[in-house]
Protein backbone atom coordinates (compact mmCIF):
# COMPACT_ATOMS: atom_id res chain seq x y z
CA UNK A 1 0.00 0.00 0.00
CA UNK A 2 1.27 3.50 -0.83
CA UNK A 3 1.06 5.75 2.21
CA UNK A 4 1.82 9.46 2.67
CA UNK A 5 2.78 10.87 6.06
CA UNK A 6 2.46 14.65 6.20
CA UNK A 7 4.58 16.18 8.96
CA UNK A 8 7.88 14.81 10.27
CA UNK A 9 7.83 15.74 13.95
CA UNK A 10 7.83 13.15 16.75
CA UNK A 11 4.60 11.54 15.58
CA UNK A 12 5.10 11.79 11.83
CA UNK A 13 8.67 10.56 11.76
CA UNK A 14 8.00 7.52 13.97
CA UNK A 15 4.79 6.79 12.04
CA UNK A 16 6.55 6.92 8.67
CA UNK A 17 9.42 4.69 9.78
CA UNK A 18 7.06 2.31 11.59
CA UNK A 19 4.67 1.89 8.65
CA UNK A 20 7.64 1.23 6.37
CA UNK A 21 8.82 -1.42 8.84
CA UNK A 22 5.39 -3.09 8.44
CA UNK A 23 6.16 -3.45 4.72
CA UNK A 24 4.27 -0.52 3.20
CA UNK A 25 5.62 1.98 0.68
CA UNK A 26 5.83 5.23 2.65
CA UNK A 27 6.60 8.80 1.62
CA UNK A 28 7.17 11.33 4.39
CA UNK A 29 6.83 14.99 3.58
CA UNK A 30 7.45 18.30 5.33
CA UNK A 31 7.81 21.87 4.12
CA UNK A 32 11.12 22.38 5.95
CA UNK A 33 13.60 21.40 3.23
CA UNK A 34 16.73 21.23 5.43
CA UNK A 35 14.91 18.87 7.79
CA UNK A 36 13.89 16.57 4.92
CA UNK A 37 17.47 16.46 3.61
CA UNK A 38 18.82 15.31 6.99
CA UNK A 39 16.08 12.73 7.48
CA UNK A 40 16.74 11.38 3.97
CA UNK A 41 20.28 10.64 5.13
CA UNK A 42 18.93 8.71 8.12
CA UNK A 43 19.58 11.50 10.61
CA UNK A 44 16.61 12.10 12.92
CA UNK A 45 16.21 15.74 14.04
CA UNK A 46 15.08 14.51 17.46
CA UNK A 47 16.57 12.15 20.02
CA UNK A 48 14.42 9.05 20.21
CA UNK A 49 16.00 5.67 21.05
CA UNK A 50 16.02 3.33 18.04
CA UNK A 51 14.70 5.88 15.53
CA UNK A 52 17.94 6.49 13.60
CA UNK A 53 18.40 2.75 13.17
CA UNK A 54 14.81 2.25 11.98
CA UNK A 55 15.11 5.13 9.50
CA UNK A 56 18.37 3.91 8.00
CA UNK A 57 17.09 0.34 7.72
CA UNK A 58 13.96 1.26 5.75
CA UNK A 59 15.61 3.99 3.68
CA UNK A 60 18.14 1.35 2.67
CA UNK A 61 15.41 -1.15 1.79
CA UNK A 62 13.80 1.44 -0.49
CA UNK A 63 10.30 1.39 0.99
CA UNK A 64 10.74 4.70 2.81
CA UNK A 65 11.65 8.08 1.38
CA UNK A 66 11.19 11.73 2.24
CA UNK A 67 10.46 14.74 0.05
CA UNK A 68 9.32 18.36 0.43
CA UNK A 69 7.04 17.87 -2.62
CA UNK A 70 3.67 17.75 -0.87
CA UNK A 71 1.47 17.95 -3.96
CA UNK A 72 2.99 14.98 -5.80
CA UNK A 73 3.09 13.00 -2.55
CA UNK A 74 -0.65 13.44 -2.10
CA UNK A 75 -1.33 12.48 -5.69
CA UNK A 76 0.77 9.33 -5.59
CA UNK A 77 -0.59 7.77 -2.39
CA UNK A 78 -3.72 5.82 -1.42
CA UNK A 79 -3.80 6.70 2.28
CA UNK A 80 -2.71 10.02 3.79
CA UNK A 81 -1.73 10.28 7.45
CA UNK A 82 -1.91 13.85 8.74
CA UNK A 83 0.70 14.34 11.48
CA UNK A 84 1.14 18.12 11.64
CA UNK A 85 1.23 20.12 14.86
CA UNK A 86 -1.79 21.33 16.81
CA UNK A 87 -0.22 23.76 19.31
CA UNK A 88 -2.26 25.65 21.89
CA UNK A 89 -3.52 29.15 21.36
CA UNK A 90 -3.63 31.70 24.18
CA UNK A 91 -6.99 30.37 25.44
CA UNK A 92 -5.84 26.75 25.60
CA UNK A 93 -7.62 25.64 22.43
CA UNK A 94 -5.75 23.61 19.84
CA UNK A 95 -4.52 25.77 16.95
CA UNK A 96 -5.89 24.00 13.90
CA UNK A 97 -4.32 26.26 11.24
CA UNK A 98 -1.82 23.61 10.08
CA UNK A 99 -4.61 21.03 9.85
CA UNK A 100 -6.65 23.38 7.67
CA UNK A 101 -3.64 24.18 5.47
CA UNK A 102 -2.99 20.51 4.84
CA UNK A 103 -6.70 19.86 4.21
CA UNK A 104 -6.73 22.48 1.47
CA UNK A 105 -3.61 21.02 -0.15
CA UNK A 106 -5.21 17.58 -0.11
CA UNK A 107 -8.32 19.06 -1.73
CA UNK A 108 -6.29 20.72 -4.47
CA UNK A 109 -4.50 17.46 -5.30
CA UNK A 110 -7.30 14.95 -4.85
CA UNK A 111 -7.12 13.05 -8.15
CA UNK A 112 -8.41 9.62 -7.04
CA UNK A 113 -10.04 7.95 -4.05
CA UNK A 114 -8.05 8.35 -0.86
CA UNK A 115 -8.45 7.86 2.87
CA UNK A 116 -7.41 10.87 4.92
CA UNK A 117 -6.33 9.77 8.40
CA UNK A 118 -6.02 12.13 11.35
CA UNK A 119 -2.98 11.06 13.32
CA UNK A 120 -2.39 14.38 15.09
CA UNK A 121 -4.09 14.91 18.42
CA UNK A 122 -7.16 16.93 17.52
CA UNK A 123 -10.39 18.06 19.23
CA UNK A 124 -13.40 15.82 18.81
CA UNK A 125 -15.33 16.61 15.59
CA UNK A 126 -12.22 17.84 13.76
CA UNK A 127 -12.81 15.28 11.01
CA UNK A 128 -16.08 17.03 10.24
CA UNK A 129 -14.15 20.21 9.49
CA UNK A 130 -11.47 18.46 7.46
CA UNK A 131 -14.16 16.75 5.40
CA UNK A 132 -15.91 20.07 4.87
CA UNK A 133 -12.71 21.83 3.78
CA UNK A 134 -11.68 19.08 1.36
CA UNK A 135 -15.19 18.94 -0.12
CA UNK A 136 -15.28 22.72 -0.45
CA UNK A 137 -11.95 23.12 -2.25
CA UNK A 138 -11.45 19.89 -4.22
CA UNK A 139 -11.12 20.37 -7.97
CA UNK A 140 -12.16 16.93 -9.16
CA UNK A 141 -15.01 14.51 -8.69
CA UNK A 142 -12.73 12.08 -6.86
CA UNK A 143 -14.13 10.74 -3.60
CA UNK A 144 -12.43 10.36 -0.23
CA UNK A 145 -13.12 9.04 3.25
CA UNK A 146 -12.09 10.36 6.64
CA UNK A 147 -10.60 8.25 9.42
CA UNK A 148 -9.03 8.83 12.81
CA UNK A 149 -6.06 6.84 14.13
CA UNK A 150 -4.80 8.64 17.26
CA UNK A 151 -1.21 8.05 18.34
CA UNK A 152 -0.22 6.72 21.76
CA UNK A 153 3.53 7.21 21.53
CA UNK A 154 5.52 7.95 24.67
CA UNK A 155 8.60 10.03 24.07
CA UNK A 156 11.61 7.92 24.96
CA UNK A 157 9.89 4.70 23.90
CA UNK A 158 7.99 5.87 20.79
CA UNK A 159 9.58 3.36 18.40
CA UNK A 160 8.79 0.43 20.68
CA UNK A 161 5.26 1.76 21.23
CA UNK A 162 4.61 1.93 17.48
CA UNK A 163 6.13 -1.44 16.62
CA UNK A 164 4.44 -3.22 19.55
CA UNK A 165 1.31 -1.25 20.46
CA UNK A 166 -0.99 -2.12 23.35
CA UNK A 167 -3.99 -1.01 21.28
CA UNK A 168 -4.73 0.62 17.93
CA UNK A 169 -7.78 2.88 17.74
CA UNK A 170 -9.36 3.32 14.33
CA UNK A 171 -12.32 5.62 13.81
CA UNK A 172 -14.05 5.29 10.43
CA UNK A 173 -17.25 6.29 8.69
CA UNK A 174 -17.34 3.75 5.82
CA UNK A 175 -16.60 0.07 5.33
CA UNK A 176 -14.15 0.92 2.54
CA UNK A 177 -12.03 3.04 4.85
CA UNK A 178 -12.26 0.41 7.55
CA UNK A 179 -10.90 -2.29 5.24
CA UNK A 180 -7.94 -0.15 4.20
CA UNK A 181 -6.97 0.77 7.77
CA UNK A 182 -7.33 -2.83 8.95
CA UNK A 183 -5.08 -3.89 6.06
CA UNK A 184 -2.40 -1.38 7.14
CA UNK A 185 -2.40 -2.82 10.68
CA UNK A 186 -3.01 -6.43 9.59
CA UNK A 187 -0.44 -7.90 11.99
CA UNK A 188 -2.22 -6.32 14.97
CA UNK A 189 -5.79 -7.45 14.28
CA UNK A 190 -6.12 -8.68 17.87
CA UNK A 191 -5.39 -5.17 19.18
CA UNK A 192 -7.66 -3.18 16.87
CA UNK A 193 -10.56 -1.22 18.32
CA UNK A 194 -12.90 0.08 15.62
CA UNK A 195 -15.14 3.04 16.51
CA UNK A 196 -16.81 5.97 14.86
CA UNK A 197 -14.57 8.98 14.25
CA UNK A 198 -15.79 11.19 17.11
CA UNK A 199 -15.10 8.38 19.58
CA UNK A 200 -11.59 7.80 18.25
CA UNK A 201 -10.78 11.50 18.40
CA UNK A 202 -11.97 11.74 21.99
CA UNK A 203 -10.11 8.65 23.23
CA UNK A 204 -6.68 10.32 22.92
CA UNK A 205 -7.61 13.45 24.87
CA UNK A 206 -9.52 11.41 27.43
CA UNK A 207 -6.57 9.04 27.97
CA UNK A 208 -3.91 11.73 28.38
CA UNK A 209 -6.07 13.88 30.63
CA UNK A 210 -6.81 10.92 32.89
CA UNK A 211 -3.09 10.12 33.24
CA UNK A 212 -2.35 13.78 33.95
CA UNK A 213 -4.98 13.71 36.70
CA UNK A 214 -3.30 10.64 38.25
CA UNK A 215 -0.02 12.55 38.41
CA UNK A 216 -1.66 15.61 39.97
CA UNK A 217 -3.52 13.38 42.41
CA UNK A 218 -0.40 11.67 43.71
CA UNK A 219 1.32 15.04 44.03
CA UNK A 220 -1.63 16.24 46.10
CA UNK A 221 -1.17 13.18 48.31
CA UNK A 222 2.55 14.00 48.52
CA UNK A 223 1.65 17.40 49.96
CA UNK A 224 -0.34 15.66 52.71
CA UNK A 225 2.57 13.28 53.35
CA UNK A 226 4.92 16.22 53.89
CA UNK A 227 2.60 17.60 56.58
CA UNK A 228 2.45 14.23 58.35
CA UNK A 229 4.72 11.24 58.93
CA UNK A 230 3.44 9.39 55.85
CA UNK A 231 5.70 8.31 52.95
CA UNK A 232 4.32 8.99 49.47
CA UNK A 233 6.31 6.16 47.86
CA UNK A 234 4.72 3.65 50.21
CA UNK A 235 1.28 5.21 49.76
CA UNK A 236 1.71 4.95 45.96
CA UNK A 237 2.89 1.35 46.21
CA UNK A 238 -0.12 0.44 48.32
CA UNK A 239 -2.50 2.14 45.91
CA UNK A 240 -0.86 0.67 42.83
CA UNK A 241 -1.39 -2.90 43.96
CA UNK A 242 -5.13 -2.37 43.55
CA UNK A 243 -5.79 -3.60 39.97
CA UNK A 244 -8.51 -0.99 39.60
CA UNK A 245 -5.88 1.74 40.05
CA UNK A 246 -2.56 0.32 38.82
CA UNK A 247 0.94 1.53 39.65
CA UNK A 248 1.73 3.62 36.59
CA UNK A 249 1.72 7.44 36.78
CA UNK A 250 1.67 7.39 40.58
CA UNK A 251 5.18 8.77 41.12
CA UNK A 252 5.22 12.02 43.06
CA UNK A 253 7.55 14.73 41.87
CA UNK A 254 7.67 17.89 39.79
CA UNK A 255 4.56 17.06 37.80
CA UNK A 256 3.97 16.39 34.12
CA UNK A 257 5.41 18.23 31.13
CA UNK A 258 6.15 17.61 27.48
CA UNK A 259 4.16 18.13 24.32
CA UNK A 260 1.09 16.08 25.28
CA UNK A 261 -0.22 16.19 28.85
CA UNK A 262 -0.14 19.98 29.45
CA UNK A 263 -1.62 20.68 26.02
CA UNK A 264 -4.17 17.89 26.00
CA UNK A 265 -5.66 18.52 29.43
CA UNK A 266 -6.14 22.20 28.59
CA UNK A 267 -7.54 21.36 25.16
CA UNK A 268 -10.05 18.87 26.56
CA UNK A 269 -11.13 21.41 29.16
CA UNK A 270 -11.81 23.91 26.36
CA UNK A 271 -13.60 21.30 24.26
CA UNK A 272 -15.92 20.53 27.16
CA UNK A 273 -16.49 24.20 27.97
CA UNK A 274 -17.41 24.93 24.35
CA UNK A 275 -19.94 22.11 24.54
CA UNK A 276 -21.39 23.44 27.80
CA UNK A 277 -19.81 20.79 30.06
CA UNK A 278 -18.39 21.64 33.51
CA UNK A 279 -14.65 20.88 33.22
CA UNK A 280 -13.53 22.11 36.65
CA UNK A 281 -12.03 18.69 37.50
CA UNK A 282 -9.46 18.98 34.69
CA UNK A 283 -8.76 22.62 35.45
CA UNK A 284 -7.97 21.81 39.06
CA UNK A 285 -5.63 18.99 38.05
CA UNK A 286 -3.77 21.40 35.77
CA UNK A 287 -3.62 24.04 38.50
CA UNK A 288 -2.03 21.53 40.89
CA UNK A 289 0.56 20.67 38.25
CA UNK A 290 1.50 24.29 37.64
CA UNK A 291 1.89 24.73 41.40
CA UNK A 292 4.55 22.02 41.64
CA UNK A 293 7.24 24.52 40.65
CA UNK A 294 6.41 26.79 43.59
CA UNK A 295 6.46 23.81 45.98
CA UNK A 296 9.91 22.86 44.68
CA UNK A 297 11.30 26.40 44.89
CA UNK A 298 10.09 26.56 48.49
CA UNK A 299 12.06 23.37 49.23
CA UNK A 300 15.19 24.98 47.80
CA UNK A 301 14.63 28.03 49.96
CA UNK A 302 14.18 25.85 53.05
CA UNK A 303 17.54 24.29 52.27
CA UNK A 304 19.50 27.43 51.34
CA UNK A 305 17.40 30.28 52.83
CA UNK A 306 18.71 33.05 50.54
CA UNK A 307 19.08 32.09 46.87
CA UNK A 308 20.90 35.25 45.77
CA UNK A 309 24.54 34.51 44.88
CA UNK A 310 24.11 30.80 45.58
CA UNK A 311 25.73 28.43 43.07
CA UNK A 312 23.27 25.65 42.17
CA UNK A 313 23.58 22.58 39.91
CA UNK A 314 20.58 21.31 37.92
CA UNK A 315 20.78 17.72 36.71
CA UNK A 316 18.18 17.03 34.05
CA UNK A 317 16.61 19.50 31.63
CA UNK A 318 14.35 17.31 29.47
CA UNK A 319 10.78 16.91 30.69
CA UNK A 320 11.41 13.15 31.10
CA UNK A 321 14.32 10.74 30.58
CA UNK A 322 15.22 9.24 27.19
CA UNK A 323 14.25 12.34 25.22
CA UNK A 324 15.72 15.72 24.33
CA UNK A 325 12.29 17.38 24.49
CA UNK A 326 12.07 20.38 26.82
CA UNK A 327 8.56 21.51 25.91
CA UNK A 328 6.71 22.43 29.13
CA UNK A 329 9.65 21.01 31.10
CA UNK A 330 9.79 21.83 34.82
CA UNK A 331 13.44 22.81 34.35
CA UNK A 332 12.50 25.90 32.33
CA UNK A 333 10.31 27.37 35.05
CA UNK A 334 12.83 26.48 37.75
CA UNK A 335 15.73 28.07 35.85
CA UNK A 336 13.74 31.26 35.29
CA UNK A 337 12.81 31.52 38.96
CA UNK A 338 16.33 30.85 40.22
CA UNK A 339 17.82 33.41 37.84
CA UNK A 340 15.22 35.91 39.02
CA UNK A 341 16.30 35.17 42.59
CA UNK A 342 19.92 35.90 41.68
CA UNK A 343 21.36 32.37 41.72
CA UNK A 344 24.26 31.16 39.55
CA UNK A 345 23.41 27.93 37.72
CA UNK A 346 25.37 24.99 36.36
CA UNK A 347 23.31 22.77 34.04
CA UNK A 348 23.71 19.25 32.70
CA UNK A 349 21.49 16.84 30.74
CA UNK A 350 22.58 13.87 28.59
CA UNK A 351 20.51 14.97 25.56
CA UNK A 352 18.59 18.23 26.03
CA UNK A 353 21.27 20.90 26.47
CA UNK A 354 21.28 22.11 22.86
CA UNK A 355 17.53 22.63 23.01
CA UNK A 356 17.82 24.48 26.31
CA UNK A 357 20.52 26.77 24.85
CA UNK A 358 17.89 28.04 22.41
CA UNK A 359 15.94 29.39 25.41
CA UNK A 360 18.77 30.30 27.78
CA UNK A 361 21.99 31.16 25.99
CA UNK A 362 25.26 30.61 27.87
CA UNK A 363 25.98 33.39 30.35
CA UNK A 364 29.46 33.11 31.95
CA UNK A 365 28.35 35.09 34.98
CA UNK A 366 25.00 33.41 35.65
CA UNK A 367 24.50 30.19 33.71
CA UNK A 368 26.93 27.51 32.53
CA UNK A 369 26.36 24.32 30.54
CA UNK A 370 28.54 21.47 31.78
CA UNK A 371 29.97 18.37 30.08
CA UNK A 372 29.03 15.95 32.87
CA UNK A 373 27.11 15.65 36.11
CA UNK A 374 30.35 15.70 38.07
CA UNK A 375 31.45 18.92 36.39
CA UNK A 376 28.06 20.48 37.13
CA UNK A 377 28.25 19.83 40.89
CA UNK A 378 31.77 21.17 41.32
CA UNK A 379 31.76 23.90 43.97
CA UNK A 380 27.97 24.27 44.20
CA UNK A 381 25.91 25.05 47.29
CA UNK A 382 23.12 22.65 46.27
CA UNK A 383 22.29 19.97 43.72
CA UNK A 384 18.79 19.84 42.20
CA UNK A 385 17.59 16.61 40.55
CA UNK A 386 15.04 17.56 37.88
CA UNK A 387 14.89 14.60 35.46
CA UNK A 388 15.23 10.94 36.49
CA UNK A 389 17.85 9.84 33.95
CA UNK A 390 19.35 6.45 34.80
CA UNK A 391 22.77 8.10 34.64
CA UNK A 392 21.89 10.11 37.75
CA UNK A 393 20.67 7.08 39.71
CA UNK A 394 24.13 5.53 39.40
CA UNK A 395 26.19 8.58 40.37
CA UNK A 396 29.08 8.04 42.77
CA UNK A 397 27.59 10.07 45.61
CA UNK A 398 30.79 10.02 47.63
CA UNK A 399 32.53 11.68 44.69
CA UNK A 400 29.61 14.13 44.31
CA UNK A 401 29.87 15.10 47.97
CA UNK A 402 33.60 15.71 47.67
CA UNK A 403 33.06 18.06 44.71
CA UNK A 404 30.28 20.16 46.27
CA UNK A 405 30.83 23.21 48.47
CA UNK A 406 27.80 22.19 50.56
CA UNK A 407 26.44 18.60 50.44
CA UNK A 408 22.78 19.53 49.88
CA UNK A 409 20.49 17.62 47.49
CA UNK A 410 16.94 18.68 46.59
CA UNK A 411 15.49 15.70 44.73
CA UNK A 412 12.47 16.56 42.61
CA UNK A 413 12.00 12.99 41.35
CA UNK A 414 12.68 10.87 44.46
CA UNK A 415 15.61 9.21 42.72
CA UNK A 416 17.46 8.28 45.92
CA UNK A 417 16.54 6.61 49.18
CA UNK A 418 16.64 9.21 51.98
CA UNK A 419 18.37 7.00 54.56
CA UNK A 420 21.17 6.06 52.15
CA UNK A 421 21.88 9.62 51.02
CA UNK A 422 21.76 11.03 54.53
CA UNK A 423 23.98 8.18 55.69
CA UNK A 424 26.65 9.57 53.34
CA UNK A 425 26.43 12.95 55.05
CA UNK A 426 24.11 14.81 52.68
CA UNK A 427 21.33 17.17 53.68
CA UNK A 428 18.55 15.66 51.61
CA UNK A 429 15.10 16.95 50.60
CA UNK A 430 12.67 14.92 48.47
CA UNK A 431 8.96 14.87 47.60
CA UNK A 432 6.39 13.52 50.06
CA UNK A 433 8.99 11.76 52.21
CA UNK A 434 10.75 12.65 55.45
Amino acid sequence: MKIAVIGTGYVGLVTAAGLAEFGHQVIGTDKIVDKIEKISEGIAPIYEPGLDKLLKKNLGKGNLRFTPALDTTIQSCDVIFVCVGTPQDEEGRADMSQIEEVSRRIAENLDSYKVVVEKSTVPVQTSMWIKRIISRYKKSEASFDMASNPEFLREGSAVADFLSPDRIIIGVETERARELLVKIYEKFRDRLIITNIDTAELIKHASNSFLAMKISYVNLIANICEKTDADVDQVSAGMGLDPRIGSQFLRAGLGYGGSCFPKDIKALAKIGEDLGVDMSLLKEADRINVGRMRVFIDKIKRALWILKDKKIALLGLAFKPETDDIREAASIRIIRELLREGSTLRLYDPQAMNNMKEIFGPDPDRLEYCASAYEAVRGVNALLLITEWEEFRTLDLKKVKGLMANPIIVDGRNIFKPEEVRGLGFEYYSVGRK
